[in-house]
């Protein structure tokens, strides 16, 4: 039953299928095997997929991030992250990744933040003379922070599949987020002086002052979204709805830079993206009830630990495995599909399932730039013009740096655990 899952779920995928539709024939392919074909029963799984509270978040958190987008804030943003670095030699770089962290404390999607941030940096970095390939790989590489700083649509995710906290697994999330910023910019600093970028003029306190007023409400959105979670004021649920009605009086009513007729193309947006993931998500549970009927968590399982009891030696298996499926699977349906598999393992070696959760994000976000189906890496090239070839190559040193993060977080487990701790 193993073979049967592996084979059809990813034959399929490389016939072109989309997610989705190879999760639910992969469902029919393992009842045929199972002589239990009812398609009564994969409707109720896809059902009992989707009907969950906590999923609200999804839309709520798209819906906050496209309105700011549209209104300018991501632009404000910029600035006052200019205002911060941008007078370090390779400045705009430096601005790529702050800017991208900040905004990440918004939408909580790494496609969200990278065409935010990139539709803003790009046309600045061209003119003013950056290697376009570099840039662009760095705004790639920026740009899946988003779904590691809180909020995050996939810990979400991860959080109703796994039955874990998802506030705690926010938290989670903050220090590998910011490391991944540091170990960004760490690598950043070694291309801006092989490049010769100059340095520009330090602005002086007052100028980054008023770059702080102007972005001031759009900084604090994500003090509003995490302050009221932590303090336990409202969920990540009630967390989102609030953002989207902040998003919406900041845009329209304090910077009027949000007009009537973008509000459609912005609903419309947020309803396609929201339509995906959960019906993905649906198709993912029918899978997971088959799967596990199938017994196919026990099989993987044991192969596992056939190998190893080890805890350290399972985490480095799970982690070269997550890293190869990140290659050729979205993080949304691999979250899905290997969370409920996967969990049985490292809790049985006793790996705390919010820390697991945490790896398992942080790990599928590099699979989101690296081809042949990064679509982080996708929409970055797309919104530079450049050759996907030639910025695959100069993102090998932003991968490595996110890879050496992931292990570092992987066997520092504090790194992960002392914010949720904290809270307790």
């Amino acid at each position: 039953m193993l073979a049967v899952f592996l084979i059809s779920l990813f034959g399929l995928l490389l016939l072109g299928l989309p997610v989705g539709f190879t999760l639910i024939l992969t469902s029919v392919i393992m009842m045929l095997s199972l002589n239990t074909l009812s398609f009564e029963i994969i409707a109720q799984s896809m059902m009992r997929g989707i009907d969950n509270f906590p999923l609200l978040a999804i839309p709520f958190f798209m819906l906050a991030g496209e309105i700011m987008n549209a209104g300018g804030l991501s632009g404000r943003i910029v600035s006052f992250a200019k205002s911060l670095v941008g007078f370090l030699a390779g400045g705009l770089g430096y601005v790529a990744v702050v800017a991208s962290m900040i905004f990440a404390g918004i939408s909580g999607s790494a496609i969200a933040d990278t065409s935010a941030i990139g539709s803003v940096l790009l046309p600045i970095m061209k003119e003013e003379k950056y290697d376009m390939n570099k840039s662009t790989a760095l705004i790639a590489a920026a740009g899946t922070i988003g779904p590691v700083i809180p909020p995050s649509i996939p810990m979400i995710l991860y959080g109703v599949v796994a039955g874990e906290s998802i506030v705690k697994l926010f938290l989670g999330g903050v220090i590998p987020g910011i490391l991944i910023g540091l170990g960004l910019m760490f690598v950043w600093y070694f291309i801006s002086k092989k490049e010769g970028y100059k340095a520009s003029e330090r602005i002086s306190l007052i100028q980054v002052w008023c770059s702080f007023k102007e972005a001031f409400w759009a900084l604090l959105l994500p003090v509003i979204i995490l302050g009221g979670i932590l303090a336990g004021i409202y969920t990540p649920t009630e967390a989102a709805v609030i953002a989207v009605v902040y998003a919406l009086l900041v845009s329209g009513l304090i910077y009027r830079s949000l007009r009537l007729n973008q509000l459609l193309p912005i609903m419309v947006s947020t309803v396609r993206g929201t339509a995906m993931v959960l019906f993905v998500c649906g198709a993912a549970t029918a899978a997971g009830y088959l799967m596990t009927v199938a017994q196919v968590p026990k099989m993987l399982a044991g192969l596992l630990l056939s190998i190893s009891n080890n805890r350290y030696v399972i985490l480095f298996l799970v982690n070269i495995l997550l890293l190869l499926v990140g290659m050729v699977m979205d993080l949304t349906p691999a979250l899905l599909i290997l969370a409920p598999i996967l969990l049985p393992v490292v809790t049985h070696v006793g790996v705390d399932p919010l820390f697991f959760g945490v790896i398992m994000v942080v790990n599928l976000c590099i699979g989101l730039i690296t081809p042949p189906v990064g679509t982080v890496l996708f929409t970055a090239c797309g919104l530079s013009k450049q050759k996907l070839s030639e910025v695959v190559r100069e993102l090998m040193p932003f991968i490595a740096i996110m890879v050496a993060v992931l292990f570092l977080i992987t066997y520092i487990p504090s790194l992960v655990m002392f914010i949720p701790q904290l809270s307790r």
